[in-house]
This record gives C-alpha cells, sequence and structure tokens, in this order.
C-alpha cells in the first residue's frame, strides 16, 4: 500500500512542479546568456573589445554573488511563491532594460543589476526541490530541471538568432528587440507564480490528505534523520561547513565552462564564418546531446548511489573539449569540441547539486546552497571575462579555453581528494523507481 501511495504521490508532485520549474529556468538561463547573441552585432555598434564584452558579460555574477545568500535565506523564511515571482519580474525588467545600453557604463551597470536580481533563483529552486523530494530521487529530479539549461540553449538560440534578423526595424537594432522581446516571458510568468507555485507540501491542495499527510511525514522524518547525525541545520553552521566551500570550488570550475559556453561560443562559432542565423541553429546542436547526457547520467548516479565519479568523469569530459576546441580550425571538430564540453558541464551539475541536502537542513541548506552556487557562480565572471581578456592579447580563443580547461580539472581533483579523505557526500538510500 505505501509502495503504490509513494508513486501516486511522486508522480503528482514531479508533474506539478518539476515541468514549471523548468520553464522558469528556461526562461532564467535564455536572458543570462542571450548577451553571447547580442554581442555578434552590439560589440561593434558600440565600440565593445573583446575584454569590454567579457567584463561585462561576467560582472553579472558580482551582483549575483553579494546577493545570493540573502536572497535564500529570505526565501526560506517568506516562501518560494512569493520570492520566485519577485525575482522573476525584477529579473526581466532588467534584462529589457539592456536593449537601451548606450556604452560601457551602462552596460556594466544593468548586467550587475541583473546579477541583483536574479540571485536567489537557482539556489532557491535547488532548495524548493529538497522540500518536496526524498534524497534518493533528488539527483534525477534536480537533472530534468537543470536540463532547462542546455534545452534553453538548443530552443534559445535559433530564436535569439532570428531575432538578430529584426536589425533596423521601427529603427532599432536587431538586439534590441531581442533583449525586449526575450524578457517578456519573465514578467508573465513572475505574475504566474503567484497563483501557481505551492510553498510546502502541507499547503498542496491539489494533493488528497492521505498524499500530503504521507509527504509531509516523509520528509520531515528525512530533515530530522539529517539533524540527528552529523548534518547542520543553522545558517552559520551551514556556512562554514568546510564541505559547503569545497563544494562551491568544485562548481565555480564547471561555471567557468558553462558561461564561457553560454557567452562565448556564438562568437566562436561566428569566427568560422557562418552567419546569426546559422549560429543559432550550430549552437543548438551541442545542447542536444547536453539534455540527453544529463538526465541518463544522473539516473545512473541515483541508481549506484554514487556522486563523486560522477562529478570527476564528466568535468575531465568537459576540460578534454575545451583543449581540442582550442585546438581546431574547421567548423565541424569545433561543433564536436564544444559538444564535449555541453555534455560533460551539464553531466556534472545534478550529482554535484544532490550533495548539499544530504548534510545540511532547515537554514543551513538555505544558507549553504546559496554559498555554493554565489562562490561557485563567480566562475561565470572569471571564465568569460579571461576569454576576452587572452583573446585582445593573443587575438586567439586558444588560452582562454585552456584556463577554463584547468579550472574544470581542478573541480575533478578537488572532488577525488573529498572522496579520498571521506567529505564528499554520497547518497544513503536506495533509489526507487522514478514515477
Amino acid at each position: 500500500m505505501n509502495a503504490d501511495l509513494e508513486k501516486r504521490v511522486m508522480r503528482k508532485v514531479t508533474l506539478r512542479i518539476v515541468p514549471f520549474i523548468m520553464l522558469l529556468y528556461f526562461i532564467a538561463f535564455l536572458d543570462r546568456v542571450n548577451i553571447g547573441f547580442a554581442a555578434l552585432t552590439m560589440n561593434q555598434d558600440l565600440g565593445f573589445s573583446p575584454t569590454v564584452f567579457g567584463l561585462g558579460a561576467g560582472i553579472f555574477f558580482l551582483g549575483y554573488f553579494l546577493f545570493e545568500v540573502p536572497s535564500n535565506l529570505i526565501l526560506h523564511k517568506v516562501g518560494a511563491r512569493i520570492w520566485i515571482a519577485r525575482v522573476m519580474i525584477t529579473w526581466g525588467l532588467v534584462s529589457g532594460c539592456m536593449a537601451f545600453v548606450q556604452g560601457t557604463t551602462s552596460f556594466y551597470i544593468l548586467r550587475f543589476l541583473l546579477g541583483v536580481a536574479e540571485a536567489g533563483f537557482f539556489p532557491g529552486i535547488i532548495l524548493y526541490l529538497s522540500y518536496w523530494f526524498p534524497a534518493a530521487r533528488r539527483a534525477q529530479v534536480t537533472a530534468i530541471f537543470m536540463a532547462a539549461a542546455p534545452l534553453s540553449t538548443a530552443l534559445g538560440s535559433p530564436l535569439s538568432g532570428a531575432l538578430l534578423q529584426l536589425d533596423g526595424w521601427l529603427g532599432h537594432a536587431g538586439w534590441q528587440w531581442m533583449f525586449v522581446i526575450e524578457a517578456i516571458p519573465a514578467l508573465v510568468l513572475g505574475v504566474v507564480v503567484l497563483f501557481f507555485l505551492t510553498d510546502r507540501p502541507e499547503k498542496a491542495r491539489w494533493l488528497t490528505e492521505e498524499e500530503r499527510n504521507w509527504l509531509h511525514n516523509t520528509m520531515q522524518a528525512e530533515e530530522q534523520a539529517r539533524a540527528v547525525g552529523n548534518s547542520h541545520s543553522s545558517a552559520w553552521r551551514g556556512l562554514a561547513d568546510r564541505r559547503v566551500l569545497a563544494l562551491a570550488l568544485v562548481y565555480f570550475g564547471t561555471s567557468a565552462g558553462l558561461y564561457t559556453l553560454g557567452i562565448w561560443s556564438p562568437q566562436i562559432i561566428h569566427a568560422f564564418g557562418a552567419s546569426s542565423l546559422e549560429i543559432g541553429f550550430l549552437n543548438a546542436l551541442p545542447a542536444v546531446f547536453g539534455i540527453l547526457a544529463m538526465i541518463l547520467w544522473a539516473r545512473h548516479s541515483d541508481r549506484t548511489n554514487e556522486r563523486s565519479w560522477h562529478v570527476i568523469g564528466a568535468c575531465l569530459l568537459a576540460a578534454a573539449g575545451l583543449v581540442l576546441a582550442g585546438n581546431v580550425t574547421t567548423m565541424l571538430p569545433v561543433i564536436l569540441a564544444l559538444t564535449l564540453v555541453t555534455v560533460g558541464i551539464s553531466a556534472s551539475k545534478p550529482p554535484l547539486w544532490s550533495m548539499p541536502t544530504l548534510f545540511l537542513s532547515g537554514p543551513a541548506a538555505a544558507a549553504g546552497i546559496a554559498t555554493i552556487n554565489s562562490i561557485g557562480n563567480l566562475g561565470g565572471f572569471v571564465g568569460p571575462m579571461m576569454i576576452g581578456v587572452i583573446r585582445e592579447k593573443t587575438g586567439s580563443y586558444t588560452g582562454g579555453l585552456y584556463f577554463v580547461a584547468g579550472l574544470l580539472a581542478f573541480s575533478a581533483v578537488l572532488v577525488l581528494v573529498l572522496s579520498r579523505l571521506g567529505r564528499a557526500p554520497q547518497a544513503t538510500a536506495a533509489h526507487p523507481k522514478t514515477p
């Protein structure tokens, strides 16, 4: 009876929550990295050098870093429904304002404010999933949610490329239209969140009383078990936990790789002579494979109850892809190299993000997850910035790609060291079949 009840509840929860939060993340990631497509024409229109563009694209993550932990703690207190709605509406407004960038200063300011506005969204969703899904299911659910990032690239790249073709319409550049049009969904969905999202299982009127009670009791028992063991529940203990800081450094490398792809891959492909529309479709191909790899690798991680080697192997694959990308001279090999990078980075994320909630609960989980994400996402500042700086000095992407590959290799080594010291958290419960 319990098995049937569990299966029924998990199916309902999955169908209600996961597609919706995927849609939210799809829009978030699109607004975060569409700057890479805008650069195809914006940089020339505004006279931005590779260094200026790389710094401006990456400065998003400084605002993100400064406001991430406070934002996630507020979400834990006021609930996901209100706070996620606030995040989406403010980032939609700022993202739309990117159409009015006039020069370097306004570019830097708006990218910084976009980071401030979006701070708390991603770790807030990771925390939110820990309220609804038992630990043994979390890597797969996280993978499905995070598949929205490569899916955003797969579907958003052709869209962004097409919107650039509006250049000159009503007297505005194509990149300006792209920013305005792609900001609208965030504003609309921010309002929808207020009516659709449910904060906690005990408030889920779309579950029966029996189903609500089972899910609430299951998640409470899991949280109490973490509190009794070595896990931490206070915010300060979560911030100070060495495993949190180590995972933040691991995530630093994966973020550098992810945003190197998101921000610079359109220009890397453009260097081989492709048009804006062709770049949109070519940039989408690696993301399709990234989606499949992310879900299948996470499923394998859950079934084997293993996290560390799943992160290590994926990081090393991404590093190898970046090295290859720095040494190719024709279009087909560069797409293959970018595919390897996308697969590796996409596959590394779910097993990595399933680790913090295995040893953190309550306010500590809110603070710890936000700390990992905020520090780790500084890699999104360092990676794209260094690509721009090194490219301007050398005229090539090769040195910058090697630099980011080194960061990913460091992430793999750090996880290996943690596993050897017995400090890399692993799943302990057997994984039941996915509903």
